[in-house]
């Protein structure tokens, strides 16, 4: 199945990956990597992950304090948002 960010999702793991990359050389990428990782996880069973608020559904990342937040869609999955787990309570 393919799949699409919304903007703003882009926009959140670009800032996020630079985040990590300025803190220290190379856990940019090894934030991507994990995003791309879980992005594959999400796409080889997109119904797993429970629903968090109507048809969203969220997927934690194994390394870093992420979740992916999508919507499966009849042609592709959407992803939303990447969203820090302990920023923005309620996000």
């Amino acid at each position: 199945m393919r799949y699409g960010f919304h903007d703003q999702a882009r926009i959140e793991l670009l800032e996020s990956a630079s985040f990590y990359e300025g803190r220290n050389i190379g856990l940019g990428t090894a934030f991507t990597n994990e995003i791309e990782s879980t992005i594959r996880r999400i796409v080889s069973d997109p119904g797993q992950p429970r629903c968090i608020e109507g048809d969203v559904r969220r997927c934690l990342t194994k390394r870093f304090p992420y979740g992916i937040l999508y919507t499966i869609e009849p042609e592709f999955i959407l992803i939303i948002a990447i969203m820090h787990c302990s920023r923005k309570p309620g996000y």
